[in-house]
């Protein structure tokens, strides 16, 4: 992208949500902001990600072709994403993948994500999905249960091109009954031990998965229903957003002040794919994020709901 595109096309489109996203449009007049004033994208408010489970985020009229949904414990509300054109979010989840890795073709796409196939609405497994059907290789799919094929398929004479694609609790079960020497494959944590497994920092993971898989290296995704784009890690847990994307950070205890780079704060994430919905979300991660725009996930914010937004999506039901 263009230097100084991303600004001028994220000015646009937060004027255009501002007007047009009638729960976005809600919370900027509770913050009292003036969107026609707004001038820089540093002065932005970002909608507190709470909000995707207690209200339909649209920016204006259409019906959706489906809905993504989040995972979330028995009574837990989850997160819903309506999907205007779910053919733009796979174009725009191929172009990140391309910017990062190259074509999805010419992977043996190998998806290990037992807890995302066995609900539906996942964005996770529609992205990895529409991959395999790109793949050129026949043995790619999709692995429930079945890890003795995947293992076979891995030791048989594999494509010169291996993703396993893993949510980390399948990949921990894979390497603690199998240990497969995996070299050269390309293994992806998509994060989330889904209540399966007590939870591990990121260097505690890929130092297990590292040493059962025999690879020096152990790659990221980090994505979200709430976003159409996804950033990657190639290693040591550092992330790269996609183009279509951009991460800051803000302080812990003031939400509309953004943290000094390199310094732990919360993950605020623009991203322009979101046109349909909302683009500037405030997330409940904790992280770093460094002046060459990638960032660390460090964690999960306790209590992440922003401290007064409770009282804001009261006030938005009324």
């Amino acid at each position: 992208m263009v230097p100084g595109t991303f600004d001028a096309l994220a000015l646009d489109v937060f004027r255009f949500q501002a007007a047009h996203n009638a729960v976005y449009a809600r919370y900027l007049s509770l913050l009292k902001v003036d969107f026609q004033k707004v001038d820089s994208i540093g002065s932005i408010p970002f909608l507190p990600i709470q909000f995707f489970k207690n209200h339909v985020v649209k920016t204006g009229t259409w019906i959706p072709e489906t809905t993504f949904s989040s995972s979330g414990t028995t009574g837990d509300a989850t997160s819903r994403l309506p999907v205007r054109d779910v053919d733009f979010y796979l174009e725009n989840a191929m172009s990140g993948f391309r910017h990062f890795y190259g074509d999805p073709a010419e992977y043996c796409i190998l998806a290990l994500l037992p807890s995302y196939l066995e609900r539906l609405g996942s964005s996770l497994v529609c992205m990895a999905e529409h991959f395999i059907r790109q793949s050129n290789y026949p043995q790619s799919g999709f692995f429930l249960k079945n890890t003795d094929e995947l293992l076979q398929i891995i030791a048989a004479g594999r494509p010169p091109k291996v993703l396993l694609l893993g949510v980390s609790f399948a990949l921990l079960d894979l390497a603690e009954r199998h240990a497969p020497g995996l070299h050269d494959v390309v293994v992806m944590e998509t994060g989330g031990m889904k209540g399966r497994r007590r939870e591990l920092t990121r260097p505690e993971l890929h130092g297990i998965l590292k040493k059962a898989f025999k690879v020096s290296v152990i790659h990221s995704e980090y994505g979200m229903t709430e976003l159409f784009s996804q950033a990657y890690s190639k290693g040591e847990g550092r992330f790269f957003p996609a183009p279509s994307m951009r991460v800051f950070s803000r302080e812990i205890t003031d939400p509309l002040t953004r943290q000094q780079p390199g310094k732990t704060g919360v993950l605020d994430i623009i991203d322009l794919a979101n046109f349909d919905t909302c683009s500037f979300i405030a997330t409940g991660d904790l992280g770093r994020v460094f002046p060459d725009g990638s960032f660390e996930v460090l964690g999960r914010l306790d209590n992440s709901d922003i401290r007064g937004c409770n009282l804001m999506m009261s006030s938005l039901r009324q």
